[in-house]
C-alpha cells in the first residue's frame, strides 16, 4: 500500500471513529437513531456521503462499531495480562470483565444498545455481534480449538457474558462486587457441568461396548 493509500485509510478510519465517539455522547438521551447520526457527522463536519459510507445500515451500523470498537479494547487488555499463568476459569473471567470494562465509559449507551438488539428486526445483528464478542475472548485467552469444543465453547460463553452484561447493568455499587460476584458463580456453574460430563464419558467407557454385548448374546445362545 502506497504512503497516499495509508493516509487515506486512516483518514477514513479517523472518520469513522470521530462519528462513533460524537454519537456515543448523545446515545444515552436520544437512543440509536438516524437523528443521533446526522449529529455527531455534523458536529465532527463530515458530509452525508462520508456517514452513509461508514454507517451504510443506518442505527444498525452504529451499534455494530460500538460493538467492534469494545472488542478491540478488550483484545488490547487482555494483550497486558499474564494469561499463561492463570487457569482457564481465570482467563474467563478476565475476558468477561475486561469486555465489560470497555463498555464502562459509556454503560447507558451499552444498555441501549443491548435493549436495540432485542428488537425482532436487530435479533440476527445481535447474535452475530454476541459470536463475534466470544469468539475474540476466546481467542484472546489462547484458545486453539478447531473440533466440535470449539463451537460448544462459544456457545458456553455467550450464556457467561450475556447473563452477567445484564447483571452488570442493574449493578450500582461502585466496587461492582455484586457483578464479580454473579461471574464468579456461572463459571463456577460451566466448570460443575464440564465436571459432571468428564464422569459420564468415564462411567461410559467403564461400560462394555454395544459389539461385546452383542457377542456375549451370541455366546449365551450358542451354549443354549
Amino acid at each position: 500500500m502506497t504512503a497516499k493509500k495509508k493516509t487515506a485509510a486512516h483518514i477514513e478510519a479517523n472518520a469513522k471513529t470521530a462519528i462513533l465517539e460524537a454519537a456515543l455522547a448523545h446515545v444515552p438521551f436520544d437512543g440509536f437513531t438516524d437523528a443521533v447520526l446526522k449529529r455527531a457527522a455534523k458536529e465532527k463536519g463530515l458530509s452525508g456521503a462520508v456517514l452513509t459510507h461508514h454507517f451504510p445500515e443506518g442505527p444498525a451500523s452504529l451499534v455494530e462499531a460500538f460493538s467492534k470498537a469494545a472488542d478491540a479494547e478488550m483484545e488490547a487488555s487482555l494483550a497486558r495480562e499474564k494469561l499463561a499463568a492463570m487457569k482457564i476459569r481465570e482467563r474467563i473471567k478476565a475476558a468477561v470483565l475486561a469486555r465489560i470494562g470497555a463498555l464502562k465509559p459509556h454503560k447507558e449507551a451499552a444498555r441501549r444498545a443491548a435493549a436495540f438488539l432485542t428488537l425482532p428486526p436487530h435479533v440476527a445483528l445481535g447474535a452475530k455481534l454476541l459470536y463475534r464478542t466470544v469468539d475474540s475472548m476466546w481467542r484472546a485467552v489462547g484458545d486453539t480449538s478447531t473440533d466440535f469444543n470449539f463451537y460448544t465453547k462459544r456457545a458456553i460463553l455467550a450464556g457467561v457474558y450475556s447473563s452477567t452484561l445484564l447483571r452488570w447493568f442493574t449493578d450500582g455499587g461502585a466496587d461492582e462486587k455484586a457483578t464479580h460476584d454473579f461471574l464468579d458463580s456461572r463459571i463456577e456453574n460451566v466448570m460443575q457441568f464440564e465436571k459432571f460430563k468428564a464422569e459420564l464419558r468415564k462411567r461410559a467407557e467403564a461400560l462394555p461396548s454395544l459389539s461385546e454385548i452383542l457377542g456375549g448374546v451370541g455366546a449365551q445362545k450358542t451354549h443354549e
